[in-house]
């Protein structure tokens, strides 16, 4: 007799909790709002990734998952707007996985999420340099707020607790144990 997961239940309430589930306009709007405000920080550490951006300037990309989407335009500042929702995507990701719960579970695992991408190629390959290359550096943004040690200790318990989500992810009945994780 198979053992039913206890992860089953939660996959089963958030498919059919997020089904129908669209948040008011108003909450989308400042969280789009915030995501280009946060994106834009991380860009401003990284003067190649501005070059590389400004150099799009004009072209938009857009960002789908489920009902949720997120269209982003380039800048000749080399920093990222929204886009206008009436504007034709030079570039489109889709993510396929339709499950909140496994697509969660690949982050964690670092597999990047299954996706269709159809639009400009030349764009693509700068979004997908971006993705490569940027990376956000929380624990230098913590310490000019709570000063080098704290954020430094703060940074290395946050790495611990990743990497043991990694490893449970990985030690879940199903899932093999070449999954490719690093610690």
């Amino acid at each position: 007799m198979a053992t039913q997961s206890p992860f089953s239940f939660l996959e089963d309430f958030l498919q059919k909790s997020s089904a129908n589930f669209q948040p008011p306009a108003w909450v989308v709007d400042e969280t789009q709002r915030r995501i280009v405000l946060l994106l834009n920080h991380i860009l401003m550490q990284e003067p190649e990734a501005m070059r590389r951006l400004a150099r799009q300037k004009g072209l938009t990309v857009l960002f789908q998952w489920r009902a949720f989407t997120l269209q982003l335009l380039a800048t000749p500042a080399g920093l990222l707007d929204r886009a206008a929702p009436s504007h034709v995507p030079d570039l489109t990701f889709t993510l396929t996985e339709s499950s909140p719960l496994a697509m969660a579970q690949g982050v964690v695992r670092g597999d990047k999420p299954a996706m269709q991408i159809v639009g400009d190629v030349q764009l693509a390959s700068e979004v997908n340099w971006l993705i490569e290359n940027v990376r956000w550096d929380v624990e230098e943004d913590l310490s000019r707020i709570v000063g080098d040690a704290p954020a430094h200790a703060v940074g290395q318990v946050a790495r611990r607790m990743a990497a043991a989500l990694r490893e449970f992810v990985a030690r879940r009945p199903g899932q093999g144990s070449s999954n490719g994780l690093s610690t």
